[in-house]
């Protein structure tokens, strides 16, 4: 990953989906670009969704449950 932050969000209410989603928006307002990679906790693999937003989902092990790496990748 080129640039990224660490995100955490552990509200029960809301769905990852939404969690990504806010990551994003936040992600871009700080860094002026879009994220384009997200990572999240293997565990979430059995969510499958639509994002409305061009980001690619991968599953890391390191990454703690609850949080989300997010950023841009580095080609």
């Amino acid at each position: 990953m080129k640039t990224g932050m660490l995100w955490f969000d552990n509200d029960p209410r809301r769905n990852l989906r939404e969690k990504i989603h806010e990551a994003a928006i936040y992600y871009q307002q700080k860094y002026g670009n879009q994220p384009t990679v997200c990572f999240v906790h293997p565990r979430l693999k059995d969510i499958t969704f639509e994002t409305d937003i061009n980001l690619e989902i991968k599953f890391n092990q390191a990454i703690s449950p609850d949080h989300i790496w997010i950023g841009t990748q580095a080609f």
